[in-house]
């Protein structure tokens, strides 16, 4: 069972207590990603994470380092666009220090600009890294595909033009507006007493100050069905192919999930078993749903050979018309019910995952949602409920592609879409 409390300056607590595990894990979850970064600050979300592990006046990086791991324990950090989560896991009887040197780094990080320049070439080298593993690049192409210059449409890691021109003035300014007790939660799950953690959390947290800000996330996307292609030689052509999906707060959310997972959510799932075990087209090709505050995408994805691009996109159309003229069976609809609790409930069974799914919830739904909840919302769909969401989530005419890959212009990719788009 969870408790949540939050303080008097705003920041909230959401804490489980696990007596079955040595381990416990604590996040700070911010509101801060890169949608909410203007077009000059493009990728300062991701910098700044990198650039509160630089050191504060009591710890340089490597004393941050080296005190976590000297118990056992581990430390990271990941900005996604619409949150930034600082975590570290330790045993549950360290969780003092994970706790003082995670709030030391996020109150007192001195952000030098010697250490400024310095990360400016390691996050130079992580674009450079990225745009080599076109199997990536090629998800945030279709983001741009659908929705053009947005910052939902951009990558978190900015450009190497705009990640040059980041000062200590500009990330100052970014962590004033945006890591401010209105837009934080902590969560932590593990063998913990929660009452002394939240006496721990309000000594370290309860008297930082930060100004009220509306909870804005700027201007929703405008989707576009259209193509987006990359030249580049390469062995493989990357695709994506998808629609417009649901906001993390829709209704039909977990009728999603269960579609998804029919579809292409799994090694059993449709697409696998034709494209790949079948066919043998490609390595990988699965579907996904990506949701955010005000808006989602639902792609598919798959990589293969370019002689293969044209039948593997046939293959794709013609499950998505299967869909679209069949639905899915009742037994299908009961296997994935029951994959999916599984595979809840498995993921139960780790403490950093318990912390996420608290910190996360807290974060963008202002509650923590259950797995209960979740399993109980899970069952309630029906077929006739994943028949209609087909039917809108698969009309035709709002289909949309990117691809990275050899000989682009030779692949016919616009003729390829319109099969798709039925």
């Amino acid at each position: 069972m969870f408790h949540r409390e939050m303080l008097p300056n705003g920041i909230r607590l959401v804490l489980e207590k696990v007596p079955s595990v040595y381990s416990a894990s604590i996040g700070i979850w911010v509101k801060a990603g890169s949608r909410h970064e203007g077009a000059a600050f493009h990728g300062i979300s991701h910098f700044l994470e990198h650039m509160l592990f630089k050191g504060t006046p009591t710890r340089n990086a490597k004393r941050i380092a080296e005190e976590l791991e000297a118990v056992g324990g581990s430390l990271n950090a990941f900005t996604t666009k619409e949150y930034t989560c600082y975590y570290a896991k330790v045993l549950a009887e360290h969780l003092d220090v994970a706790a003082d040197i995670l709030t030391d780094m996020f109150f007192n990080s001195v952000l030098d600009t010697s250490d400024i320049d310095k990360e400016k070439k390691v996050v130079l080298e992580e674009i450079k890294m990225y745009e080599d593993s076109p199997d990536e690049i090629v998800h945030d192409l279709f983001a741009r595909a659908v929705w053009d210059e947005h910052p939902l449409g951009r990558s978190i890691l900015g450009t190497e033009d705009s990640v040059g021109e980041f000062t200590r003035e500009m990330l100052q300014r970014y962590f004033m507006e945006r890591y401010i007790p209105d837009h934080t939660v902590i969560a932590v799950a593990g063998n913990i007493d929660i009452t002394q953690v939240i006496t721990k959390l309000t000594e370290l947290f309860g008297d930082r100050k930060g100004a009220a800000t509306e909870q804005d996330q700027g201007v929703t996307p405008v989707y576009r069905p259209s193509l987006l292609s990359v030249e580049k030689d390469t062995e493989q052509v990357q695709l994506c192919i998808g629609t417009p999906g649901l906001p993390q707060q829709h209704d039909d959310i977990y009728v999603l999930h269960l579609l998804n997972n029919v579809l292409g959510g799994g090694i059993s799932s449709r697409l696998f078993q034709e494209i790949r075990e079948e066919r043998g087209l490609a390595y990988s090709v699965y579907s996904y749903h990506t949701a955010y505050s005000d808006s989602g995408i639902f792609s598919i994805y798959a990589g293969t050979s370019p002689q293969n691009v044209q039948e593997l996109i046939s293959l794709i159309a013609s499950q998505i018309t299967k869909l679209r003229v069949e639905g899915i069976s009742q037994e299908e609809l009961e296997r994935t019910k029951t994959q999916l609790k599984g595979n809840l409930l498995l993921g139960m069974e780790s403490v950093g995952n318990r912390m996420t799914r608290m910190g996360k919830s807290e974060l963008c739904f202002g509650r923590v949602i259950t797995v209960e909840e979740q399993l109980k919302k899970m069952q309630m769909v029906t077929l006739e409920d994943i028949r209609r969401l087909i039917s809108q989530l698969f009309a035709p005419n709002q289909f949309a592609l990117s691809a990275i890959g050899p000989d682009i212009a030779q692949l016919q990719l616009e003729n390829a879409l319109e099969r798709v788009n039925g």
